[in-house]
């Protein structure tokens, strides 16, 4: 158990079994052939695969007996839909099935209520990058995205984010080794509106001096909410050179409000 950090009630994760990849291949054309005992072998042999997902999900306040429950059933999909032609591993094809099958459950069972509209949307952009992962082997940026859905990359932005998990006022957001910044500290005092005021007077024209460059990519990420990886690709530069662009964008801005 010590290996995955799951406890599951009801099953001992070190007596399950790990198929081979030549077991699974045989095991899949039995199952394709009529053979239901073999989806059976299939599913059960898979098992640690489920859990070894689980281990991502531990930090919400969900049982993980149900979220075990919910990664089979991604699993099961992903057994019924897998074609041996796909020339891949069950593993690979069947991951972004049964964490996304989880990310559902999650959703569903969010504490926040969000407006049917922005859930509608936001489930279309995630069964979009499902089966975009599934059929190109990475992730969709928010150009594809967008030209797919004909959305604005900034919906794309504000229906993912209204799924999130609820965020602690105690969560640590930096630290620089010596002095922790929570969350709580950068909530705003409503009270003290002029403090706002001169501090988006501040941020804007510190905005206005930094290079071009470092203003697109701050936009780009903070704004509209893209990873540095679809900024790379946008660019046409490496993830290390945008994510030093942002480093210094950072310091520059920070520089210049003080």
């Amino acid at each position: 158990m010590a290996k995955y950090k799951v406890d599951i009630t009801g099953i001992n994760t070190n007596d399950l079994k790990v198929l081979s990849n030549e077991e699974m291949i045989t095991l899949f054309k039995r199952y394709q052939n009529g053979d239901k005992t073999a989806k059976e072998e299939l599913i059960n042999g898979n098992l640690k695969l489920v859990l070894s997902i689980l281990r991502s999900f531990n930090h919400t306040n969900l049982n993980l007996d149900d979220l075990f429950q919910v990664g089979v059933i991604g699993l099961i999909k992903a057994i019924d839909n897998f074609d041996l032609s796909y020339n891949l591993k069950l593993s690979t094809y069947a991951v972004p099935l049964i964490i996304g099958e989880i990310k559902r459950y999650i959703r569903d069972n969010t504490a926040l209520r969000v407006s049917r509209s922005i859930k509608d949307l936001a489930y279309q952009i995630i069964k979009f990058k499902d089966q975009f992962l599934i059929n190109e082997g990475r992730e969709a940026t928010a150009k594809e995205i967008k030209e797919a859905l004909n959305i604005d990359e900034y919906q794309i932005a504000y229906a993912l984010d209204s799924l999130k998990d609820p965020a602690s006022l105690f969560e640590p957001i930096y630290n620089d080794g010596t002095d922790t910044i929570y969350l709580f500290d950068q909530i705003a005092d409503i009270k003290d509106k002029n403090s706002d005021k001169d501090m988006l007077i501040s941020l804007r024209k510190a905005m206005q001096k930094i290079k071009s460059r470092e203003k697109e990519v701050l936009v780009e990420r903070f704004i509209i909410g893209k990873t540095q990886m679809e900024i790379a690709d946008m660019l046409g530069i490496s993830q290390a050179q945008v994510s030093r662009i942002e480093k210094t964008a950072i310091v520059n801005v920070r520089r210049l409000i003080k």
